[in-house]
Parts: structure tokens; C-alpha cells; sequence
């Protein structure tokens, strides 16, 4: 019998695959094992953001393209097929236009609307946001078509925009019905503790230190004098005690991996009885710890550390600003708390120190925090800056998770740890033509700066401190660098210059630090059941937790760029002193000193042709010669603050 000829036609060799990321302007980039290629708008077939495609070179390979807002010639391809959706449900509005319910999606990197019946969905008023889900995706013929399965409000909504920011990175809000009766179950038992081998720590004076806006407490600290040093406690709430692997509560937080801080609520990764009591050290109540002491000598040099189960009973909470007028001479504290808070301050700049010394790098960044009134209209923007308080309880840190990691790489132990590589080399290469036009960067060897030399990378961010480029060459460095990820495999935290990392300190928060513990646990203790299937699972747990650290961040950031927006909404026409953070070939982004950012059109910029220069970040007028520049300082006037789209446009102010 005759087998029966396909009528796909194949190609001669297979195509390259890789997951689309697709850019504001409408046009996308897929990386493949061939390269990266650049996929027009008019060429992506259907295909939406982070959809995994199969592509093929136009023409043939010899074919280029000029990259929009970056000058760099990349291979041009178009979409052949979608292997795999990124998304089977999206959120949009919700528009009448008979006979059809069309949803517009909220995300403007997806270019296609969703049609639906509008006879199944009547009482869904126009202009709602809602969930739907696609049945049918789009083609060169036919559009995509829907089902509504949830109306999330009305677009005026205050609470609404950043209910649509849950919705579209599918950020799990409830718990399941086992995981809250094994939640509510849990007590902390103190006196079973202790029966079970915990250290009774509660005669030590401990306390915590956080934002005043904190809603969960999972670190304290102590410090007495021992010997010719000192003895530093870092007490970590025991959150592996009640969340043992496989448990319902530990389904739940794996899929989490991580809370995520809105700009206002917080989606937790554990349930409110654990996060917010149980596991919460509060002042005055015993609590379950496990905890890292560390001998520190005269010079904040680590000369020993021991972990162990605890319980302790914190004697303060503190603020970073009540920390900080302690530390700046403040009295009201009591004098016991004021020479620890004093004497941590002391050997956190010591440690600081001794870090850079071996090259640890050290950007100085702002965060910014939309205040909110109870209705959640915004009111003002907080700036987060590091002080002296907020390092003591970093550098804490920073010891306890060295520590640990230390423990068990030494055991030779499972653990997840936190890695950071090097830069790439063409990525630090780029930035030479920059910094060479400063007659600092002299001081400088080139070759070691190209290599991620952590000294001669030091040594740039040090020498461009208070001076006008500043701005300029912190942005280009720190977006030359690599993303932390989680890993079972050791390798070094280049940003940190360290050789064993690990995230150990934030267990209510952070899924790998829950798996440290859990690691840490079994080497002091016993190995409990299903040990080893944690273990196999560890290379899934690591690349699952590196992907939700992404989405809870992006997550986080354009909650508060929501309320930015709307808060900027009622000073249009205003002047504002402005930052130029990005050069491309339609214009300018610009960035406020509240960290506000938007754009500036090309056509605002002036009525001649301007010239963009990828390797040196400039924008140069052709017939003025008139230049704008990565990093310098502007004088902009706001003309629009589009809630919808979150974006900002300005005009250069005359």
C-alpha cells in the first residue's frame, strides 16, 4: 500500500526555533542556536510575545536588517509556525461593536484584538476589564476569537490597574483548601522545641530592623563582645519546620517561589497565619529560629560560624529611620540598643570594606515608592537611598548567607545556591569607546575593564562618583552585567566577589531560601523523608524560582510606574529636571529625579534629521550638530500620562 505524501513542504534542512520577544515598536527578536534574528512587525504570523517559534531566514542568510533604536545589523527572519503559546487567556478591555464583544488587550506588545459573541456576554458594559480565553489564534485570514470567563471591573477602578498586572502574569492570589487548614494548624510550641534539641536563645538580646512599612518580620539580629571580637546572631525564622516538602502549604509556595511586593498589596508566597504570625518575630513572643553565629574579630573579618535550631523572644522592633538616628548620635533607644545598633553599623562598614578589597562591586541605586492614600490614590513618591542602617542589616545578611553556603559546600551537600557570572566581554567592550572621551578612565586598564576585571570595574564606578557622567557610566555598567540566578551547581557571586552564595535569610518570602534550610536542616539533623526527591527536584526549583524572581519584579515595577503615572496625571504642562537614560532611532527616554521615566518623541526633538550613534549613546542633529547623550541632564515638560499604557511623553521645555 502506498504511504500517503504530506502536503507540508519541507524544508531542505530544519529551521531555527527560539521564543519571541517582542519590542514596543511592534517588531521582535528570536535567539536561536544559529544567533539572534531580528523579525519584523509584518512578519510575525499570528505570534505572541514569548511564544516559541519557528523561524526562517528571509531570502536566504546573507539577508540584514537595521535593529530599531540599537544600529546593529542582525539577520532578518519571519515566523514559519508557533510551537508553543505562551498564552492560552489574556486581559483587556472590553469594547461593543456589533455584533461582536471585541477585547483589547491591556499588554501593548500584543497586536491583536480578541473577538467574541456579544450575544453570550450581554451584561458586560463597555469599556470593563476582563479575563478571556482564546479558542481560536490568529492568521493571515481570520482574527482571534474568545470566551470571557471573568469581569475584573471597571477601568476607573483604582484598585483595577493592578488588578490587571496580577492577571497578566497569572500570579497566583489563593491558597488551597489544604494548605490553609495545614497553615491555620500550625503553633510554635515553644517548650516542644526546646524538647526536640532547640537552643533556648531567649535571655539574648535580639532585635529586628525594617521599612516602617514591613508586614512580615524574618530576620533579627544580636551582637555581644566575646573574647577579643564580637559574636554576631542572625536569627532567621524556621519556616521549614512548618512547611515540610510535598505538604499542601509547600505545593502552594513552589508554584509562588516568591511573594510579590505591589505597590499596594502584597501576594504572598506563604498563607497570612504563617507569614504574618506564626513565622513573623515579633517583639515579645517566642518564636522558632534557625540561627547563624559568627565570631567576628577586630577588623569584621569572619573567624568561625555555627548554625542551629533556636527559639528566641525579640526585644525590639526598629525602624531603618529610628536605626538611623541612633546611628547618627540620636538618644531614646536605651543605651543597651544603641551601643549594638552602633557597634553592627561599625563592623557593617568594616565588612563593606573588606568586600571591595577582593572586589566586590557596590551600585548605587535609588528605589522608588508610591505612597498611597487608604482609597490607594497616590500622594507622593518615597525615595529609597542606602544608609548606614539599611547596610548594617545587608551586610548581617550578606554573612549569614555566605555562611551557610559555606556549611554546606564545605559538607559536600545539596544546596541551592545564588550564582552571578561574570559579564560578557563584548558587552564590557562596548562601553570603552564611552568611557575613554574621560580623561579619568586613563587611570584605567582597558584590558583588565574588557576581561571583568571586578578591581578595574571597581575602580570605574569609584572614579565617576560625584562628577557630571556619573549617571552616565553607573547605567551603562550595570546593564552590562548578567542576572543573579538560583542554581544546584556551585559557582561564584561575581557581583559579590564571593565564592559560595546562598539565599538563606528570607524563607517566608523566598522559595530556594526555604530549600536552604530545609538543606541545612537535614546536615545537622537527619536526612527526612523524601529527602532525595527534593534533591533530584533541585535543577527544576532553581530555574522555576529564577523565572517567578522575574515576573514578581516586573510585576513590582509596573505597579508602581501604574501609580506614577497616575499621580503625574494632574501636573501635565509642568517642567521637570530629567535624566536622558536611553538613545534610540525614534527619540529619547528620559528619566525624573522621582525615577519617573517616559519618552520624547523624534519629531519633538527638532525639525532636522537626527543621527543615532549605538556605540557612543548620542542622538546628533545633521544640520545643527546639536547632540543629546546618555546621561545628561535635560529640562522636559510633561504633555501626556497615558494610565492605559503606563507611559509618559514629554517635550524638550523651551
Amino acid at each position: 500500500m502506498a504511504r500517503k505524501r504530506s502536503h507540508t513542504r519541507r524544508s531542505p534542512r530544519s529551521n531555527p526555533r527560539g521564543r519571541l520577544d517582542v519590542r514596543r515598536g511592534g517588531y521582535g527578536f528570536v535567539q536561536t542556536a544559529e544567533g539572534e534574528f531580528f523579525v519584523p512587525g509584518k512578519k510575525m504570523r499570528g505570534a505572541f510575545p514569548g511564544d516559541v517559534v519557528e523561524i526562517a531566514p528571509v531570502n536566504d542568510e546573507r539577508r540584514y536588517g537595521r535593529t530599531p533604536g540599537k544600529g546593529e545589523r542582525k539577520r532578518v527572519a519571519r515566523v514559519v509556525r508557533v510551537i508553543e503559546r505562551a498564552h492560552d487567556e489574556l486581559v483587556g478591555y472590553f469594547r461593543h461593536a456589533e455584533p461582536f464583544g471585541v477585547v483589547e488587550p491591556v499588554d501593548p506588545l500584543i497586536q491583536h484584538d480578541i473577538f467574541t459573541q456579544l450575544s453570550e456576554h450581554p451584561e458586560i458594559p463597555d469599556g470593563a476589564v476582563v479575563r478571556v480565553v482564546i479558542r481560536m489564534w490568529p492568521d493571515r485570514n481570520t482574527a482571534a476569537t474568545g470566551t470571557v470567563v471573568e469581569v475584573l471591573g471597571d477601568e476607573d477602578d483604582e484598585r483595577v490597574a493592578i488588578d490587571l498586572i496580577v492577571a497578566r502574569h497569572k500570579l497566583e492570589t489563593s491558597f488551597s483548601a489544604e494548605a490553609l487548614v495545614q497553615a491555620e494548624a500550625a503553633e510554635v510550641e515553644a517548650d516542644g522545641a526546646l524538647a526536640e534539641g532547640y537552643r533556648d536563645l531567649r535571655d539574648r538580646f535580639v532585635f529586628t530592623i525594617d521599612p516602617a512599612d514591613a508586614r512580615d518580620f524574618d530576620d533579627a539580629v544580636s551582637i555581644e563582645p566575646v573574647g577579643n571580637g564580637w559574636r554576631i546572631g542572625v536569627h532567621i525564622a524556621d519556616v521549614s519546620h512548618y512547611v515540610p516538602w510535598a505538604s499542601a502549604v509547600d505545593l502552594d509556595a513552589r508554584k509562588r517561589a516568591t511573594s510579590v511586593y505591589l505597590v499596594d498589596r502584597v501576594v504572598p508566597m506563604l498563607p497570612e497565619k504563617l507569614s504574618n504570625d506564626v513565622c513573623s518575630l515579633r517583639p515579645g513572643e517566642d518564636r522558632r529560629t534557625m540561627t547563624v553565629d559568627m565570631q567576628v574579630d577586630e577588623r569584621g573579618r569572619v573567624v568561625s560560624s555555627e548554625a542551629y535550631p533556636a527559639v528566641i523572644c525579640s526585644n525590639a522592633r526598629l525602624t531603618y529611620d529610628e536605626a538611623q538616628a541612633c546611628i547618627d548620635g540620636a538618644d531614646g533607644l536605651g543605651s543597651d540598643l544603641q551601643v549594638r545598633i552602633r557597634r553592627l553599623s561599625h563592623i557593617a562598614k568594616q565588612r563593606d570594606a573588606l568586600r571591595k578589597e577582593v572586589g566586590g562591586l557596590d551600585f548605587d541605586t535609588v528605589e522608588a515608592k508610591v505612597r498611597l492614600d487608604e482609597q490607594g490614590y497616590p500622594i507622593d513618591i518615597d525615595l529609597r537611598v542606602k544608609t548606614d542602617a539599611t547596610q548594617l542589616i545587608e551586610e548581617a545578611m550578606i554573612m549569614a548567607n555566605e555562611a551557610v553556603a559555606r556549611m554546606l559546600r564545605d559538607a559536600d551537600f545539596p544546596c541551592l545556591y545564588r550564582v552571578h557570572e561574570k559579564p560578557a566581554r563584548d558587552s564590557l567592550e562596548g562601553l570603552v569607546p564611552v568611557l575613554q572621551e574621560f580623561d579619568w578612565f586613563k587611570q584605567v586598564d582597558a584590558g583588565l575593564f574588557m576581561a571583568g576585571n571586578l578591581h578595574a570595574i571597581g575602580t570605574v564606578l569609584e572614579a565617576c562618583k560625584d562628577r557630571p557622567e556619573a549617571t552616565l557610566v553607573t547605567t551603562l555598567v550595570l546593564r552590562s552585567m548578567k542576572r543573579a540566578v538560583y542554581s544546584p551547581v556551585l559557582s561564584e557571586h561575581y557581583g559579590l566577589a564571593s565564592a559560595a552564595y546562598a539565599h538563606f535569610t528570607s524563607p517566608i518570602r523566598r522559595y530556594p531560601d526555604l530549600v536552604v534550610h530545609r538543606m541545612l536542616r537535614a546536615l545537622l539533623t537527619k536526612r527526612p523523608q523524601k529527602f532525595d526527591q527534593e534533591v533530584s527536584n533541585l535543577p527544576m526549583i532553581a530555574e522555576h524560582s529564577s523565572e517567578m524572581e522575574r515576573v514578581a519584579e516586573q510585576a513590582a515595577r509596573e505597579s508602581q510606574e501604574a501609580k506614577i503615572v497616575e499621580l503625574l496625571e494632574a501636573r501635565i504642562g509642568e517642567t521637570f529636571s530629567a535624566i536622558i537614560s536611553g538613545v534610540a532611532t525614534f527619540g529619547l527616554f528620559v528619566r525624573l529625579d522621582n525615577t519617573a521615566e517616559g519618552v520624547i518623541e523624534m519629531d519633538d526633538l527638532g525639525h532636522e534629521y537626527f543621527i543615532l550613534d549605538p556605540v557612543r549613546h548620542t542622538l546628533t542633529g545633521s544640520d545643527s550638530g546639536k547632540q543629546f547623550r546618555l546621561g545628561r541632564r535635560i529640562a522636559v515638560r510633561l504633555v501626556e500620562a497615558d494610565r492605559r499604557t503606563r507611559q509618559l511623553r514629554f517635550r524638550l521645555a523651551k
